[in-house]
């Protein structure tokens, strides 16, 4: 009796759950159409493999797809009280999947192990892939083909498909065995209610939480069966903020007219249309009286307020929009720097994996710091350190596969080259072979350089940034400085390495031979490097000249001469670094380089944090192809732009913000080891520009609650030079005794910001989607006391001033 009680509830409990994640109780994915899927059945009845890290390091595991048809268990075999006994990964968070040993640790296994029972599921942000071994290959087929399938399913879902989902976790097991149904009718009691709210981060008011569980027990006995549930989640899930704009717009309280929906779309800023007030019905209305008699009812309003299409984000951006023909240097690049880094320089491990995670997030700039390997094959690692090595064939061969997966335009290869001449002609011939015609050998034609090639021009090749001995002065007892210019990032990283005493090589360093391999040196065009001599005669320089300055050289040049800073990027590239004391790979700021007009800012790629948060925002518009045109002041040889003193010069266009912070919606919980911890939140909005726009604001806290709160707090903020300000949307969980802990963020750049009642889509610390949790805003945008609704208005008003 007792047992078939603790199943019942657990029953229950389940159901809770799958009311909580759908008001409808309806699988993500569609139940039907799983159980029609051979493979996905085949995920669904589970699979026991091997886990592998390496050749000592695999144990078994068993996985399984969950009845949501969007989460895999993955449990050990032989559980542990240390380690974690099971753990679970969502198809929307899976990067790819790889068939056979295509990973680091699955090729040292290659041969020892069946190549096509293999393979790696990849994930999104920082998450550590996952190998796998199966015990057949079909069985391997399934889950390969499987993952893709339900990926694939869940991107092109209808909004109608659509029902936002809380992320919970898998219900407790077993079942508090305090006290027994009595009446074995598997209903919930109050406490077992609350306890389950407490779990997913919901701490509601005593008397508010009461109440809601008194309206929803018709049989007034005290417990909650099934469809009692879903008449308490429907109330909890009640958003009385979107509701309130809802009844504002429409006239009888029920419904939107199409003319109503049109009225508020104007206010929105968007397009007004009869014809886009009916799509948007046709779209997100669920109600099938409503959609054909032309009305939105206020569940198809909130389906629609919770979509992308509604998004802070300008979604006419999510595409290549901007002039793709102008010079390379017309461009911020984005840009990695130690590429091939897991973690810090000084101790981590060197993989192909970050070229990977790099090249996938748009990156169109990638280093490799080249040094003498065994067997005359070069290799990859930070040199005078204690960071692992990794095959530089191995590497420009993932490059291959990956450089235009993400972005058609071009990549840059930029080369820190510390091999001798005989291995730099193996990195010349591996380049050759493997990038084939790709890799860019020769200028695009025959006529004097005036300016460097676009984007589009260069659309699907490779280049190679590095020295060139342009006079082949590379012959017996004539060198070309690879290491040896002051200014270099060889040099720099040398001075620090050797400061800290990490290695007693400096002398071994200034020995590496600085010629040049012919066949290598061919192979650098249009990014040639060389040393910085100053900002004098900078329009008669060749545009294919570029210099690399570290962090604290920029900064300066930006602060001291600024304006002549400005004109020297807006025909040349420059590369600017991390300077060799961020031993732990920390980041700089990199604002202040593109403030500077700097096109290469290269950050560390494997530190998550604010740096990387604003380099992720900055690349977001432009199809995320990781090139964005700069504004005009900082594309012009003769720009007044000054970084530093921008009050009435180019760029100038005074610009009042404010955001109305109105709630958030399923935060996540943060200290997941203590059951009863409820998220306290609060919202922090930064801007981040030009000096004089660097800025700040937050609201209040709200206690207990990360399921809904709401703060309708008012933040304005005055901007000078909009067109290189971001954005930047915090929430963190407050703590009277400590460091706020981070939440989730959104960073976005202002003339990518949509005006009206927006919902912001949260990102987690690694740049990954923190679905579905959300902050419900309004934006409003005016200058010189006008209101101005889209970011097209705010540019033609501009560039009417002359002032864009």
């Amino acid at each position: 009796m007792l047992q078939r009680t603790m199943e019942n509830k657990q029953q229950v409990l389940s159901h809770m759950y799958k009311s909580l994640s759908s008001l409808k109780s309806v699988d993500l994915v569609g139940i039907s159409w799983v159980l029609d899927d051979e493979d996905v059945r085949t995920m669904m009845h589970g699979s026991n493999m091997v886990k592998v890290r390496s050749q000592r390091w695999q144990k078994s595991r068993s996985l399984r797809l969950l009845e949501d048809g969007v989460t895999v268990w993955c449990e050990s075999t032989k559980s542990s009280r240390k380690a974690k006994a099971q753990q679970t990964f969502s198809v929307t968070e899976v990067e790819c999947v790889r068939e056979g040993c295509q990973s680091e640790a699955l090729r040292r296994l290659s041969g020892s192990v069946p190549e096509n029972q293999c393979f790696t599921v990849v994930f999104r942000g920082a998450r550590k892939s996952l190998d796998l071994l199966c015990p057949s290959e079909e069985e391997a087929r399934h889950w390969v083909r499987g993952i893709r399938t339900l990926k694939e399913r869940v991107a092109n879902m209808t909004q109608k498909e659509k029902l936002d989902q809380y992320p919970l976790p898998p219900p407790p097991l077993p079942l508090p065995r305090g006290r027994a149904d009595e009446n074995d009718d598997g209903k919930m009691s109050y406490d077992e209610v609350k306890r389950l709210l407490q779990m997913i981060n919901i701490d509601l008011n005593e008397q508010y939480a009461r109440s809601l569980f008194k309206k929803a027990d018709r049989s007034c006995d005290g417990r909650l069966d099934h469809v009692e549930i879903e008449e308490f989640c429907r109330e909890l899930m009640r958003r009385p903020e979107l509701d309130a704009v809802f009844r504002h717009y429409s006239g009888n309280g029920c419904v939107l007219s199409t003319a109503e929906l049109r009225d508020f779309l104007g206010d929105q800023g968007e397009d007004a249309s009869l014809i886009h007030a009916q799509s948007l019905i046709r779209t997100y209305e669920l109600n099938d009286w409503a959609q054909k008699n032309q009305f939105m009812t206020q569940n198809g309003f909130t389906m629609y307020m919770l979509s992308l299409e509604n998004d802070v984000f300008n979604p006419d951006h999510a595409r290549v929009h901007q002039d793709m023909t102008r010079p390379l240097a017309h461009y911020f690049i984005s840009s990695s720097h130690n590429t091939y880094l897991t973690k810090d320089q000084v101790t981590s491990a060197s993989s192909a994996e970050p070229y990977i995670r790099a090249l996938n997030q748009g990156c169109r700039c990638v280093e490799l710091d080249c040094w003498d390997g065994d067997k005359g094959e070069p290799v990859i690692y930070h040199g005078h350190t204690l960071t692992s090595k990794v095959p530089f064939k191995e590497v420009i061969e993932t490059i291959a596969q990956y450089a235009f997966k993400a972005s058609p335009y071009p990549l840059i290869l930029s080369l820190e080259n510390h091999c001798t001449v005989e291995q730099q002609t193996v990195m010349a011939r591996h380049l050759r072979t493997i990038l084939g015609k790709r890799l860019l050998t020769k200028p695009l034609n025959d006529q004097p350089l005036k300016d460097l090639p676009s984007p589009e021009e260069l659309r699907g090749r490779i280049l190679v940034k590095g020295k060139k001995d342009v006079h082949h002065l590379n012959r017996l007892g004539k060198t070309s400085s690879f290491d040896t210019s002051s200014d270099d990032e060889a040099s720099s990283r040398t001075r620090c390495v050797s400061s800290f005493s990490l290695v007693h090589s400096v002398l071994l360093a200034q020995a590496v031979s600085s010629k040049l391999s012919p066949e290598l040196s061919e192979l650098v065009v249009y990014c040639r490097s060389v040393p910085f001599r100053g900002f004098q005669h900078s329009t008669q320089k060749p545009p294919d000249e570029m210099s690399s300055f570290n962090e604290n050289d920029a900064l300066k040049h930006i602060k001291d001469t600024g304006k002549l800073f400005v004109r020297h990027n807006s025909r040349q590239l420059s590369r600017i670094y991390p300077s060799g004391q961020r031993l732990q790979s920390s980041n700089y700021d990199p604002q202040d380089m593109w403030n500077g007009g700097c096109s290469m800012v290269a950050l560390n790629f494997q530190t998550p944090g604010e740096q990387m948060d604003l380099n992720q925002g900055r690349f977001l518009p432009n199809g995320r192809c990781g090139y964005i045109l700069k504004p005009s002041f900082l594309c012009s040889p003769s720009s007044n732009f000054n970084p530093e003193i921008t009050g009435g010069g180019p760029g100038h266009i005074p610009t009042q913000l404010t955001i109305r912070i109105i709630s958030a919606q399923q935060l996540p919980k943060i200290n997941t080891d203590k059951p009863n911890s409820i998220v306290d939140p609060q919202v922090l909005v930064e801007i981040h520009g030009v000096a004089i726009d660097k800025s700040r604001d937050k609201t209040h806290r709200i206690d207990n609650n990360g399921f809904n709160p709401r703060w309708d707090s008012t933040l304005s903020f005055q901007l000078q030079v909009p067109e290189l300000a971001l954005v930047r949307f915090v929430v963190e969980d407050h703590d009277h005794k400590a460091k706020n802990d981070f939440v989730g963020q959104y960073t976005l750049p202002f003339t990518s910001l949509r005006t009206g009642y927006r919902h912001v889509h949260l990102l987690k610390a690694d740049g990954s989607s923190l679905s579905p949790s959300t902050l419900f805003i309004h934006v409003k945008v005016s200058r010189k006391g006008v209101p101005i609704k889209t970011v097209s208005e705010r540019m033609a008003l501009a560039k009417s001033e002359g002032k864009a």
